[in-house]
């Protein structure tokens, strides 16, 4: 690293980008207004009549916060930042940004093979820029600085999550709407990380 640089700008920069895109969430939604009026339909219709539009925005919200807060818990290693962990965390602020699209397209073609393959792929891609910035940290000293290093539990959660979005990807390839229910594995990364710590701890 050429120079030791502070992890507290890229941290302030990445928390702003993703509460602007949790902010922009709202806009397909607040657009029905305007519609509502024009059409001189009740107000109540934005809401039982845009369920669709609804479902997309809270999935958005949740998974976009789940993300968030995933990486916040990769940061608390991080005291300064290189070349290869900024390329790393844009790439993983693309996804972020783009993930709403995919969801507002679930609202209208959910079992669609385009559309779970675009939404699954998102989370994929932002499940290995996060397996990826793990990999850098615990490869560089000088990025973790006097920070707690990253445990080889919290390495493999990344890694196995990484392979049920993979997973995911390759089923929705071949029946769509059963790429979904491939998420639910995601229960399975951390145990099984525990797991693998508790049997290397034995021995």
């Amino acid at each position: 690293m050429e120079q030791k640089k502070s992890s507290e700008r890229l941290v302030f920069f990445t928390d702003a980008v993703v509460a602007i895109a949790l902010t922009l969430l709202i806009l397909p939604l607040a657009d029905l207004v305007p519609e509502l009026v024009t059409e001189h339909k009740p107000a109540v219709d934005a809401i039982t009549g845009n369920w669709s539009k609804i479902f997309s925005f809270v999935l958005s919200f949740a998974v976009i916060g789940r993300f968030w807060s995933v990486h916040h818990g990769i940061f608390e290693h991080v005291r300064h930042y290189s070349t290869a962990l900024v390329r790393a965390n844009f790439a993983w602020l693309l996804t972020i940004v783009v993930l709403p699209f995919p969801t507002e397209l679930i609202g209208a073609y959910r079992t669609e093979r385009f559309t779970v393959l675009f939404y699954l792929g998102t989370l994929l891609a932002s499940s290995l820029c996060h397996t990826t910035m793990v990999t850098i940290i615990r490869r560089s000293p000088q990025i973790r600085g006097d920070a707690d290093p990253v445990s080889d539990e919290t390495y493999w959660n990344h890694v196995l999550s990484a392979v049920v979005f993979a997973l995911a990807v390759v089923v929705a390839l071949i029946q769509p709407g059963l790429g979904y229910y491939v998420l639910l594995l995601l229960v399975f990364p951390g145990r099984i990380a525990r797991w693998l710590r508790a049997r290397r701890t034995a021995r």
